[in-house]
C-alpha cells in the first residue's frame, strides 16, 4: 500500500533515522546496489526539494551513480533493519549481492528505474540535477585528516525528489 506525503513532513524523520544509516539505492543496465549513508538530507536548493548525499568514489554505488544519475532513499521507519544496515554498511556490490544477502524486498520505483526497500517505509525517488566532488585542498585539516586518509573522496550529488511515499508491503 502507497500513501502519498509531503515532500518535508518527514523530513526531521530522515535525519533521526541518518545516525543508524538510511539505504541509498542506485541502479545501472540492469545491476541494483543499496549502500548506508549517514550524511546529506533534505533541502531547498534552487527552489526545489533536493535529497543531498555523499558518495565515496571508491565505491560501487558511484559507479552507478555516475552512468544512471538517479536514486532512491529508503528509511526504515517501523523496522530498524539493524543486521541489514550493518552488512550494507559495510559491504561493498564487489563482495555480493547484499539485497539478497540481506532479504531486503526489491520494490520498482514509480518514477525512476531504481528500486525501493520493501521493508522501509519512507522513500524517495530522486534524479541527479546537480553534483561537485570535494576538493581535498579546501577541506580543513582537521576534517580531511579524520575523514580523508584513505585518499577516496566524496561526490556530493544533489538529487531533486521527484516523488517520495510511505509504502507498506501487504
Amino acid at each position: 500500500m502507497v500513501r502519498e506525503i509531503d515532500v518535508f513532513s518527514h523530513a526531521g524523520l530522515v535525519l533521526e533515522k541518518m545516525g543508524p544509516g538510511v539505504f541509498l539505492n542506485s541502479s545501472f543496465d540492469g545491476v541494483d546496489n543499496t549502500m548506508i549513508i549517514g550524511w546529506g538530507g533534505i533541502q531547498i536548493v534552487w527552489g526545489r526539494p533536493i535529497f543531498v548525499v555523499l558518495v565515496r568514489d571508491n565505491r560501487a554505488t558511484y559507479s552507478l551513480l555516475e552512468q544512471s544519475k538517479v536514486f532512491t532513499v529508503s528509511v526504515p521507519t517501523n523496522n530498524p533493519l539493524k543486521q541489514a544496515i550493518a552488512i550494507c554498511g559495510t559491504k561493498s556490490l564487489r563482495d555480493f549481492d547484499k539485497f539478497e544477502r540481506c532479504s531486503l524486498t526489491k520494490i520498482p520505483g514509480r518514477k525512476v528505474p531504481v528500486p525501493i526497500i520493501g521493508e522501509c517505509g519512507l522513500h524517495y525517488e530522486c534524479k541527479v540535477v546537480y553534483q561537485q566532488t570535494l576538493s581535498r585542498g579546501d577541506i580543513p585539516e582537521g576534517i580531511s585528516r579524520r575523514y580523508y586518509d584513505n585518499n577516496a573522496i566524496h561526490t556530493v550529488y544533489y538529487g531533486e525528489i521527484v516523488d517520495q511515499y510511505l509504502y507498506e508491503m501487504e
